[in-house]
C-alpha cells in the first residue's frame, strides 16, 4: 500500500494525538509535524524557570473520554506509592497496583486534590459556589438574601439566551451573577457578558449551577455517591510529576521513535490549494529559509486567522477570508514569582507542605486588580518547585490582547504592578517576601466568541470544502476546547482519515453533546 504522507500543522496536544494516533492505528501513513515553536504542547507545555516549573495556564488532567484517559495513562501511568509531599504529611491517596513510585522515577501520573476558590472581597469562596455555611457567612445576611430570592426569579422568568449575560443569570440569579461571575469574565474577554455569545457558556459551564451545587450537597449531607461527575465538582485528578508539558514531551519522543517527523521553528505560511484539497503546506523556519512539504491529508490545529492568511484571500471568498482573519483572541500573560511565604492563612482542614492554602487556582473577582487568577504549583505537584518546603512557587495570570497597554509593558514594570496587587488583595505581606520573578507572554491564548464570531459557521462551511483538510484543537476550530477536547477531536479526525471518511461533522461535534459535555459515568 502507498504510503500516505499526513502533514500536521501544531504540536499541541491536538497535533501530537493526531501523530500518535496515525502510528499506532497504520503502517501506511507518515505523519509530519510542523511546530512554529521550539517546544512542544503549545499553551498546555510547562516552563522551567530556575529549576522552577510553570503551567502555562494550569491543566487538570480529568477526562470525561476514556480514549483521552487511556492514552494519558499509558504514556504515564498513575503513582503506585505516594508522592514527596504525601509522605512527608502522611497523606493517603489512591495509588494504582504494580504503578510506579513518583520518588524514584519521573514518568508517572500523580493523584492530586482538587481546590479552587474565589477571592472576592478578600474573603475566600468554594469555586464552583457551595452551599456551605461558610459562604454564607462571608456573603453576609444582606448578600444571602438578595442571592436567594434573585436564583428564585431566575427559575421563574427565563431569560433568552441571547448573550452570556443572560445564560449565567438564567442558572444563578442576577445577584450571584453580579458577584461571582461578572467581573472576572470581562477581565478574561476584554468585553462585557452581555457582548459574549452563550456559546461560551454552554461549552464551558453548562453543567454548572445553583441546582447542581444543591444536587451535590445534598448528595454528600446523605453520604450517597454521585455517579454522575460534573468536570467542574471532581475532587481529584490525576497530573503528570513534571506537569503537563512532560506528557507531550514524551509523546513527541514516541512519535519519532515510530518513525513520524517533529521539525520545529517551522511557521506555515502558504497553503497550497488545487480544486477542493490541500496539495502542500510551506512553511518558514526562523532563518527565513522556505520548505514546501507535500500532503496527501492535512490536519491543522493553528490558528483560524492564521490559517486563512496562509490560503490568501486570492483564493478564499471575501467573505470568508475577513470573518476568519478578524476573529477575537484574547492573550495571556502569567508571572512567575518565587516567594519565601504567604500572608493568606490556611484555614482549611487540608494538610499542605509549609501549610499554605490548598489551592491549584485562586480565581480572584475583586474588581480594584487587573489580577485574573493565581496558581500555586507546590499544589500542583512538589516536584515542579525546587524547594517545595520551604518557598512558594506561584504563577498570576493577567488576560489581554496583543498591543494593549498591558501586552506592551516592559517586564520589570509589569511584574511589579503583579506583585503590588498581590500584596493589596493579601496574598503576601509585602514585596520584600519576593525571591525571584519571571514573566511569560502566550499569543492567542483563547479565541473569543464575540465580533465576527457569529458568522464562523460560514468560514466552517468553506473550510470543510476542502475534503481532505481537517480542523482540530482550540485554535484550530476557534473554540474553547480543553486538552482532553483537543485530543480527542484529533482522534476522530485520524478515524475520518484511516477510513476515508470524509464528512467533519463528527469533528466538530466533539464537546458539544450535552451527553459528552455535562457528565462522566464512573467506571
Amino acid at each position: 500500500m502507498k504510503e500516505k504522507r499526513v502533514i500536521i500543522i501544531g504540536a499541541g496536544p491536538a497535533g501530537l494525538t493526531a501523530a500518535y494516533e496515525l502510528l499506532t492505528k497504520a503502517n501506511h501513513v507518515k505523519p509530519i509535524v510542523l511546530e512554529a515553536e521550539n517546544f512542544v504542547g503549545g499553551i498546555s507545555r510547562t516552563a522551567t524557570y530556575k529549576g522552577n516549573r510553570m503551567d502555562i495556564g494550569g491543566h487538570r488532567f480529568f477526562s470525561k473520554d476514556d480514549r483521552v484517559v487511556d492514552l494519558w495513562t499509558k504514556l504515564l501511568p498513575v503513582q503506585g506509592a505516594p508522592a514527596k509531599d504525601d509522605l512527608i504529611l502522611d497523606r493517603e491517596k489512591p495509588l494504582a497496583k504494580d504503578g510506579p513510585d513518583p520518588e524514584q522515577t519521573d514518568d508517572t501520573m500523580l493523584v492530586r486534590d482538587r481546590v479552587s476558590r474565589i477571592i472576592y472581597k478578600r474573603k475566600f469562596f468554594d469555586y464552583p459556589i457551595s452551599l456551605k455555611a461558610r459562604t454564607f457567612i462571608n456573603m453576609g445576611f444582606i448578600d444571602t438574601m438578595k442571592a436567594g430570592f434573585g436564583y428564585l426569579g431566575s427559575c421563574l422568568h427565563k431569560k433568552e439566551e441571547s448573550n452570556l449575560e443572560n445564560f449565567y443569570i438564567n442558572r444563578f440569579g442576577k445577584p450571584l451573577y453580579s458577584m461571582f461571575f461578572e467581573d472576572y469574565t470581562e477581565k478574561l474577554w476584554g468585553v462585557h457578558p452581555r457582548d459574549i455569545s452563550a456559546d461560551w457558556g454552554a461549552q464551558r459551564v453548562k453543567g454548572l449551577s445553583v441546582s447542581k451545587a444543591i444536587k451535590n450537597a445534598l448528595a454528600k449531607f446523605f453520604g450517597k455517591k454521585n455517579k454522575e461527575v460534573e468536570t467542574s465538582l471532581i475532587e481529584q485528578f490525576i497530573y503528570p510529576k513534571k506537569g503537563p508539558g512532560q506528557l507531550y514531551e514524551k509523546m513527541a519522543d514516541e512519535i519519532v521513535r515510530m518513525g513520524g517527523e517533529l521539525h520545529f521553528n517551522q511557521t506555515v505560511k502558504k497553503i497550497v490549494t488545487e480544486e477542493n484539497r490541500i496539495v502542500s503546506v510551506v512553511a518558514e523556519s526562523s532563518n527565513g529559509e522556505q520548505t514546501e512539504y507535500l500532503c496527501d491529508e492535512c490536519i491543522s490545529s493553528m490558528p483560524i486567522k492564521d490559517l486563512l492568511e496562509s490560503i490568501g484571500n486570492d483564493v478564499a471568498p471575501k467573505d470568508v477570508y475577513e470573518i476568519a482573519t478578524t476573529l477575537p483572541y484574547r492573550d495571556f500573560m502569567t508571572v512567575g514569582l518565587l516567594v519565601d511565604k504567604l500572608k493568606v492563612q490556611n484555614k482549611t482542614k487540608m494538610k499542605t507542605l509549609g501549610n499554605i492554602v490548598p489551592d491549584c487556582w485562586i480565581y480572584v473577582q475583586d474588581r480594584d486588580v487587573r489580577l485574573g487568577r493565581i496558581q500555586i504549583f507546590n499544589n500542583w505537584s512538589p516536584y515542579m518547585v525546587e524547594d517545595p518546603e520551604n518557598s512558594v512557587w506561584i504563577g498570576l495570570e493577567y488576560f489581554c490582547s496583543e498591543g494593549d497597554s498591558m501586552w506592551t509593558s516592559s517586564d520589570d514594570a509589569f511584574i511589579q504592578n503583579a506583585v503590588d496587587e498581590l500584596v493589596k488583595i493579601g496574598v503576601i505581606e509585602s514585596k520584600e517576601v519576593v525571591k525571584d520573578q519571571t514573566l511569560i507572554r502566550v499569543k492567542k491564548a483563547y479565541p473569543a466568541y464575540f465580533g465576527s464570531y457569529a458568522q464562523f459557521d460560514t468560514v466552517r462551511a468553506y473550510l470543510d470544502g476542502f475534503e481532505n483538510l481537517y480542523c482540530v484543537g482550540r485554535n484550530g476550530q476557534h473554540r474553547y476546547n480543553n486538552m482532553d477536547h483537543s485530543m480527542a477531536t484529533a482522534m476522530v479526525a485520524c478515524e475520518n482519515i484511516l477510513s476515508g471518511e470524509r464528512d467533519k461533522t463528527a469533528i466538530w461535534s466533539v464537546n458539544t453533546e450535552k451527553s459528552y459535555h455535562e457528565t462522566k459515568n464512573e467506571r
